[in-house]
C-alpha cells in the first residue's frame, strides 16, 4: 500500500471511529491529595529512564551523554536532564532513584522510584530490557516486601511514559500497514491494563504522556533534510493518542474519579515546531529537527566508535540550540522547553 493510500485509510478510519464521541480528558481542579505528593513512581522507556538500562550496552552510559549533567554519561538518554528530572521538580522532591540502584541508594526511597527502562514499551521489544507489564511487576515486589505500603501509595504519583517503541518494533519486525490501526489498538488497550493495574496498586494520581510527533523525530526527517515531517507517522500518532485519550477517560468513568490524565508531549512538542514555522524573530532552536549528536553515516549513531575507539558521530559545538540531542530524545534544553509549554504545563495542573 503506497504513501497515499495509507494516509487515506487511517484518516478515514479515525473519523468512523470517534464520530460523534468526546474526546477531551476529564479532569478537576479539585485535589485528591490532603498534601503534596511526596513520591514519584516512573514507568516507561528512554524519555523516562535515568539509569536503569545495563552499562554494557546502552549508549546512554557512554560519552558523549550526559555531558551537560551530570557532566558525564550517567544513564539518561541525553546531555542532560530528561522529563522525569522536570516532572520531579514540579512535584518539589527529588528525581527517584533507578530501580536497578535501589540497594545502593536506599535512603533516596522516599521520593520513589524510576522503572523505566530505555528501549523498552508496553509489549516486548527489540530492546531485550523489561517491558511495561515487568516494570509494575517491580513496584508489586516491593511492596510485597513492604519497603512501600498500599495505603503510603496513596499520596504518591506515576509517571508513564510511551514514546513508541511498540512501533519501531512493529515496523522492524515486518508488520503490515494494513495491520497498524489494530496494533495500535491493542498497544493502547494494554496501556490501559497498565494504568489501571497501577491504580489497583495504591498510586493516587497518574500520568501517561501522549505520543510525541513520530514524524518529526530527526530519525524521520533526515530524508527530507530536516525541513520537515513524515505525514504518514503523524497520522498514527494522531490515532494512538485519540484512542489513549478515551481510554483514559473510560478509566476515570469507571472509577468515579480524576486520577488518571494524559501528560500532553505531543502538543508540546508541536508548539516548539511551530516557532519556526511562525518566522518568530529569533525562536529557541533554529532548526528544531536537526539533531545535535548524529552518527557519520548509515550505520553509526551518537557515541558510536570503530574498532579502534576513533568517534564516528558528529557533535555540535552547543547542545543548547539544539532540540533534539539525537536521532530519537531531546536534549536538556528541549525537555526543559517541553516543560515550560503551556499544554504540558496545563497537563501538570491535573495533579492537583
Amino acid at each position: 500500500m503506497d504513501t497515499q493510500n495509507l494516509l487515506f485509510l487511517l484518516c478515514f478510519f479515525v473519523i468512523s471511529l470517534f464520530s460523534g464521541q468526546q474526546q477531551v480528558v476529564e479532569g478537576s481542579r479539585v485535589s485528591p491529595f490532603p498534601f503534596r505528593p511526596k513520591k514519584l513512581f516512573v514507568f516507561g522507556d528512554s524519555y523516562a529512564d535515568t539509569g536503569n538500562n545495563r552499562k554494557d550496552s546502552a549508549s546512554s552510559w557512554k560519552y558523549p551523554y550526559g555531558i551537560t549533567f551530570p557532566g558525564k554519561p550517567a544513564g539518561r538518554f541525553s546531555d542532560g536532564r530528561v522529563s522525569t528530572d522536570y516532572i520531579a521538580g514540579f512535584l518539589g522532591i527529588k528525581t527517584p532513584i533507578p530501580y536497578r540502584w535501589r540497594k545502593q541508594l536506599a535512603g533516596r526511597l522516599k521520593y520513589g522510584v524510576n522503572f523505566a527502562y530505555g528501549g523498552t514499551g508496553v509489549f516486548d521489544t527489540l530492546a531485550q530490557e523489561p517491558n511495561m507489564t515487568t516494570q509494575i511487576d517491580f513496584l508489586q515486589q516491593l511492596l510485597n516486601e513492604s519497603v512501600y505500603t498500599k495505603r503510603g501509595l496513596k499520596t504518591s504519583v506515576a509517571f508513564v511514559s510511551v514514546a513508541g517503541n511498540d512501533y519501531s518494533t512493529y515496523t522492524a519486525t515486518n508488520g503490515s500497514a494494513e495491520g497498524f490501526p489494530a496494533f495500535i489498538s491493542s498497544v493502547v488497550s494494554q496501556i490501559t491494563v497498565n494504568l489501571k493495574r497501577i491504580h489497583d496498586l495504591g498510586v493516587g494520581k497518574i500520568a501517561v504522556s501522549a505520543l510525541q510527533p513520530l514524524g518529526c523525530l530527526p530519525r524521520s526527517t533526515a530524508r527530507f533534510s530536516y525541513q520537515h515531517c513524515n505525514e504518514t507517522e503523524n497520522t498514527l500518532v494522531n490515532l494512538h493518542n485519540q484512542l489513549l485519550a478515551q481510554a483514559v477517560n473510560n478509566l476515570n468513568k469507571q472509577a468515579n474519579s480524576t486520577s488518571f490524565f494524559v501528560l500532553d508531549i505531543y502538543n508540546a512538542f508541536w508548539t516548539i515546531f511551530n516557532e519556526k514555522e511562525a518566522h518568530q524573530e529569533s525562536p529557541k532552536f533554529e532548526n528544531p529537527f536537526q539533531p545535535c549528536c548524529v552518527g557519520v553515516s548509515a550505520g553509526f549513531s551518537c557515541a558510536s566508535v570503530d574498532e579502534n575507539g576513533a568517534k564516528k558521530y558528529t557533535l555540535c559545538s552547543n547542545p543548547k540550540s539544539k532540540f533534539f540531542w539525537d536521532t530519537v530524545h531531546p536534549t536538556e534544553e528541549g525537555w526543559q522547553a517541553v516543560y515550560s509549554t503551556p499544554a504540558f504545563q496545563n497537563s501538570l495542573k491535573q495533579l492537583w
